[in-house]
């Protein structure tokens, strides 16, 4: 074998190397529960969350993500209810992303197997399979995917894999200005996740959106309007960077 041809067969191998949408090399894993040593989720104080969209601005930041997409987001509503016999207007905050589901919908129906569930309960999607089809976007219950339009992949929130690698916080967490983001390890019974999750749920005040779904999510709420649990009559106000300047 000519050195010609031997650099040309290891160019092609390398190419074919699967490159991870977080930016690390994760092993492929079918959906099931997270198995691993860590099982990651995080949970959303609605009450604590003040419309700020620092958690938007610092995901797109991190992430690279494309102009007016987003892999987290805070929807807006406008909602109203009588008080007094008298109809009160008032505003009402959601922050929404991937919910890194136990079952997710996501999985089954990529037909060249690119989003998996990593050990650790993470779904992410490996940018060199994934063809753009745009199944997952579909399927997913929660509305969390995008066809990246720079890249013409799938995209979404990664719980930013890359730094939970590295031990540090998912960015909309670290810049959450009201703390309404914990970020922790289901495993781990000392967490301050875990403890949160124990008290809240025995004041039955746990929540996850489209419980009927049966994705089993892994993004769990408290202060969460039963309104909003399920399927939203009515479309959120999405903040757009291009709609302020940036």
């Amino acid at each position: 074998m000519s050195d010609d041809t031997l650099f040309q067969s290891r160019r092609a191998f390398l190419q074919a190397l699967p490159a991870i949408t977080a930016g690390v090399a994760l092993p492929m894993n079918t959906a099931s529960a997270a198995e691993g040593k860590h099982h990651w989720a995080m949970l959303v104080d609605v009450r604590k969350c003040i419309g700020c969209q620092a958690c938007t601005v610092s995901c797109i930041m991190e992430n690279a993500v494309p102009e007016n997409s987003f892999r987290t987001i805070v929807s807006t509503y406008t909602v109203t209810q009588e008080v007094d016999g008298k109809t009160v207007a008032g505003t009402y905050v959601l922050p929404r992303l991937c919910n890194h589901c136990d079952n997710p919908p996501c999985v089954p129906v990529c037909p060249v197997n690119a989003t998996f569930k990593r050990d650790d309960g993470i779904v992410v999607v490996d940018g060199y399979r994934c063809v753009g089809c745009a199944y997952c976007v579909q399927a997913c219950p929660y509305d969390a995917r995008f066809i990246n339009h720079d890249t013409g992949k799938a995209d979404k929130c990664t719980f930013c894999a890359h730094r939970v690698d590295a031990g540090l916080l998912p960015a909309c967490v670290e810049t959450c200005v009201g703390g309404a983001r914990i970020f922790g390890d289901l495993n781990d019974p000392k967490g301050e996740l875990r403890r949160r999750l124990d008290a809240a749920k025995e004041a039955d005040a746990i929540k996850v959106l489209k419980p009927e779904s049966g994705a089993r999510p892994n993004v769990f709420y408290i202060g969460l309007d039963p309104r909003f649990q399920g399927r939203v009559e009515g479309q959120g106000a999405l903040w757009r960077p291009s709609e302020h300047g940036a």
